[in-house]
């Protein structure tokens, strides 16, 4: 095997009228200490100032492709892939940023039992609140890996960030790359790590911050997410009992009853929060309640 301090790392940076983040997210590349990286940053023909940005850039690592992607990320990503020169891809989201040593530590943690790493990332909200999330915390799966994503993540959410991850490009070749159904967009990196652990179990996680997710107006989604959640778990079902099964829609629901509030259909939000009410654990039941209750005096 090739030493993997020789090792060519390919960074994939899907970007879309994001000129205001993207230096940053470039800036963090160019910054790490392990230097035997390409990025690849695929434009889906911006209309504001992201080809300044880029042009600022000109060390000769850097790769710049335009595509048409209708919306969906996930062709972004899989140009990014077949372009790939790379044993190793690394996601970055161009609304993202990594520490320095970001790169080099997970090489560090790297050998022939490990195909996918992953780690925590800091959430970075552009409007400062007491009461928002400050990490995106992962967590240690346990093998079977894909019994374990798909269980857990039903009560505590998906642990891996997909600014977070450093994946073999050979793993992400045996499943096809990512799943370019629209309806998957926004649980695209779910369904691909689900897919990824059908074939290896061989994944780590690093219980250490090696990078920040950015919260804004412009990635904050406008539909219902439980739409693309279902659909990420479409192939997957079979493998839940009756039990998991019930835990998961209560977690779908929860999410769509959320959005409807939104979207002013109360009255479906609140046959979703009497669902959970019925079914769920009690931590939902207790903000569907409170979510019911603010409903009825707003």
């Amino acid at each position: 095997m090739t030493s993997k301090f020789k090792q060519l790392i390919s960074i994939i940076i899907p970007t879309y009228n994001h000129a205001d983040f993207l230096g940053k997210a470039l800036k963090s590349v160019l910054s790490q200490t392990y230097n035997n990286w390409e990025a690849i940053v695929i434009d889906n023909h911006s209309t504001d100032e992201t080809y300044d940005v880029l042009r600022k850039f000109n060390d000769p690592r850097f790769k710049f492709l335009k595509i048409n992607n209708n919306g969906v990320l996930a062709k972004s990503r899989n140009l990014g892939i077949k372009e790939a020169k790379g044993e190793w891809i690394a996601f970055l989201d161009s609304d993202d940023w990594w520490k320095v040593n970001k790169l080099e530590f997970c090489l560090n943690e790297i050998n022939e039992k490990v195909d996918l790493v992953y780690h925590d990332l800091e959430v970075v909200h552009k409007s400062k609140s007491l009461f928002r999330k400050k990490n995106y915390k992962g967590r240690k799966l346990k093998k079977p890996i894909l019994k374990d994503l798909l269980i857990s993540t039903i009560k505590y959410g998906n642990p891996i960030g997909q600014s977070s991850v450093l994946v073999r490009k050979s793993i992400l070749q045996k499943i096809g790359g990512m799943n370019e159904d629209k309806s998957l967009v926004g649980s695209e990196d779910y369904n691909t790590w689900l897919r990824v652990s059908e074939i290896t179990d061989q994944f780590k996680y690093l219980n250490k911050n090696l990078g920040s997710i950015l919260i804004h107006d412009k990635n904050v989604s406008n539909k219902d997410m439980s739409i693309p959640q279902r659909r990420a778990l479409l192939d997957f079902m079979d493998l839940l009992n009756k039990q998991q099964k019930i835990n998961l829609e209560v977690k779908l629901r929860y999410m769509s009853a959320s959005y409807k509030i939104l979207d002013n259909k109360y009255n479906d939000a609140k046959k979703d929060f009497i669902f959970v009410i019925k079914n769920g654990f009690l931590h939902l039941k207790l903000r569907s309640l409170l979510k019911i209750f603010l409903m009825i005096f707003k």
